[in-house]
């Protein structure tokens, strides 16, 4: 293999970057439903505002997973 042949890009963004995003903003979300579920069963907080927490953290880490994938769809070549 040639030294001077470039590396495919792959996705619209840098995916090295969208994936570290993805895996930070997921790995935020599960900590903060484990914390907010741990508070529930201490009773510091009540079940409804563990059930939103939990809710919101899914919808953010599902949304940030989409936001990854839909990136590596759009494979556009290097120039």
């Amino acid at each position: 293999m040639e030294q001077t042949q470039r590396k495919k890009k792959r996705g619209y963004l840098n995916a090295r970057t969208v994936r570290k995003l993805a895996f930070w903003t997921t790995s935020t979300c599960i900590l903060v439903a484990v914390v907010a579920a741990l508070l529930a069963i201490w009773e510091f907080t009540g079940t409804d505002v563990l059930w939103r927490t939990v809710a919101t953290c899914a919808v953010i880490a599902a949304g940030m997973m989409a936001f990854f994938v839909v990136n590596t769809m759009f494979d556009w070549p290097s120039e």
